[in-house]
């Protein structure tokens, strides 16, 4: 290992990969109806937590209010945060209409629980500034 490595344990190791990668996700209830509660919100992330590790996934950090939910997750680099997203949505809603039914209204919500757009952005480490001086700073060799 290198003299300038310093181990870092939130950093992961593959087979050929070192990897260190964060989405934050937001998903939005269908027509930003207020149906969440706190029951739900716990049962939310506990199925949520479990689709992540189902994905070689971790669920970092989770919280929501009535009409939404913010995600924190940590993802390899060889699973499309699509896919990830299309089943997180999608094992939580069967799991929550089927447990909620009596506060998941289906005909109004027209059998849905998420909307089916959602928000991701990457984060984490330096601030994209620092990573682009980091870049440009490189002791690049002569011709």
């Amino acid at each position: 290992m290198s003299p300038r490595w310093t181990p870092d344990p939130n950093v992961r190791r593959g087979r050929s990969v070192v990897y260190n990668l964060h989405a934050h996700l937001v998903f939005v209830t269908k027509y930003r109806r207020d149906v969440l509660n706190d029951a739900m919100l716990t049962r939310c992330e506990q199925v949520m937590a479990d689709v992540c590790a189902g994905m070689s996934a971790e669920l970092a950090e989770f919280n929501g209010e009535d009409d939404h939910v913010h995600l924190l997750v940590r993802y390899p680099p060889k699973l499309a945060i699509s896919t990830l997203v299309s089943s997180l949505k999608g094992v939580s809603a069967h799991y929550l209409r089927k447990e909620f039914t009596g506060r998941i209204n289906r005909h109004i919500m027209h059998g849905h629980l998420w909307s089916p757009s959602y928000f991701a952005a990457s984060c984490g480490g330096a601030p994209l500034e620092i990573v682009k001086q980091y870049i440009a700073n490189q002791k690049r060799p002569g011709p």
